[in-house]
């Protein structure tokens, strides 16, 4: 039986170096785009590079660099991510110390949530090359995701002091959003787009990134100003697309946000926009519609999750975002189940704690809701949805003021959030 485990790792592992990753074709306007011929024609030519010389590291590291910004751009994280990583492990077994291949590998990771190994793997590129900037940037978003906010904040002011650029001041503003500083997150987000070059697709990112923060603090004409400028950018960039959805739902136009979320998924694989659609069909009636979608939802994460048991190198922790889809369903077990996964990887990251809270919450369980809430509000941070849910929980075990007092807070700029979240926290409110 041992024996005939390793022939078949053993074939598996020959199947997979002799597995080629053509590009996939793209959706909409992008496909005919100056950008996307130039990319095919540049990962054509690494790729006769490697058929050439398979040893050829520098053009295996630059293939997996442009198959990582791919899967950015289209959604299609499972299939580019395992392109990427067997160019990157084919470039490690050869050279353990490769910097450039750790800092993609150690990239990869946090792109599929596997927050802590991505963290261990940054760190181990630190130490190897200490005077580069990305590596430091890495080091936040690690630590910011297994909820080490003051190792992040001193990684993010060496990143700066090493290279101001687009990726510093974004990660500077992601902070100050997280510590409640709002104001001064604009200011970096700002900043980040202005060094970044126009319509390129880190820099779309980050002004939608930008617009979302207006949206918190209920600037919706800036918001849709950005989106827009987004747009004309980087014409059918499908992130902006959603994001004038996600306008139109703070007048309740619900079949305009419709039109706009259902061209975003048209050219763009994420489940979030997809989830946002769901809802957009059950806020529009059409219940059939919505339960069929969330279906297909919860199915897919779950499928990326069994792949990813099958093949560490696509694996895509979505634990998190399963809880919300599971309590859409009605399915509180489920959600309690997923939400309490990423808890166990990621005890003291705000985010998590916020989502087994309000799980407690839909279940009922108040008080059980509270000890997780208050881990995530230890940062002050002033996130609207976090505020309402945080104020309900408070209503609900009869700490009155805390929670008139919290949900005044969250209200007070009318944020363009969910909007029966905020519908039921304005009735509570007036009810305090």
């Amino acid at each position: 039986m041992a024996a005939f485990v390793v022939i078949l790792y053993n074939i598996r592992q020959s199947k997979l170096k002799n597995t080629t990753y053509p590009l996939l074709e793209r959706k909409g306007i992008s496909a005919t785009s100056v950008e996307w011929q130039g990319t095919k024609t540049t990962a054509q030519r690494l790729i006769d590079n490697l058929k050439y010389n398979p040893k050829d590291t520098k053009s295996a590291i630059a293939l997996s660099g442009l198959y990582i910004q791919e899967a950015r751009i289209t959604g299609n994280y499972v299939y580019y991510d395992a392109a990427a990583m067997k160019y990157i492990n084919g470039v490690l077994d050869d050279s353990p110390d490769n910097f450039e291949a750790l800092t993609l590998k150690a990239l990869l990771y946090m792109s599929q949530h596997h927050f802590a190994e991505g963290l261990t793997i940054a760190e181990k590129a630190q130490t190897i090359n200490p005077y580069n900037s990305l590596i430091y940037g890495l080091l936040v978003d690690g630590n910011v995701e297994m909820g080490n906010y003051k190792l992040a904040v001193e990684n993010s002011d060496k990143m700066d002091s090493i290279r101001p650029d687009i990726r510093s001041y974004s990660r500077i503003s992601y902070l100050r959003e997280i510590y409640g500083d709002y104001p001064g997150a604009i200011e970096a987000m700002k900043l980040a787009v202005s060094a970044g070059g126009a319509g390129d697709e880190p820099t779309e990112w980050t002004r939608i990134q930008l617009a979302r923060l207006y949206e918190n603090t209920g600037d919706l004409k800036s918001a849709e100003m950005h989106y827009l400028i987004a747009l004309d950018e980087r014409p059918d960039y499908g992130y902006a697309t959603a994001g004038l959805g996600h306008i139109a739902i703070a007048s309740k136009d619900y079949r305009e946000a419709i039109s706009y979320y259902e061209k975003a998924v048209t050219g763009l694989n994420d489940y979030s926009i997809q989830e946002q659609l769901s809802e957009l069909y059950r806020l529009n009636g059409n219940t059939k519609k919505a339960d069929s979608l969330l279906k297909k939802i919860i199915e897919g994460m779950n499928n990326d999750g069994k792949k990813g048991e099958q093949d560490q190198n696509i694996g895509h922790y979505a634990d998190r975002e399963l809880a919300y889809a599971y309590l859409l369903e009605n399915d509180n077990e489920n959600a309690l189940k997923h939400a309490l996964i990423e808890y166990n990887r990621r005890p003291e990251n705000i985010d998590v704690n916020e989502t087994v809270a309000w799980v407690y919450y839909k279940m009922k369980d108040y008080n059980k809701a509270l000890p997780y809430l208050k881990v995530a509000l230890r940062t002050n941070c002033k996130n609207p949805q976090l505020l309402c849910n945080a104020g309900l929980i408070y209503a609900k075990t009869n700490q009155k003021n805390l929670a008139k007092s919290t949900l005044e807070e969250a209200l007070k700029n009318n944020p363009n959030i969910d909007p029966e979240l905020k519908t039921e926290s304005e009735n509570v409110l007036k009810s305090l």
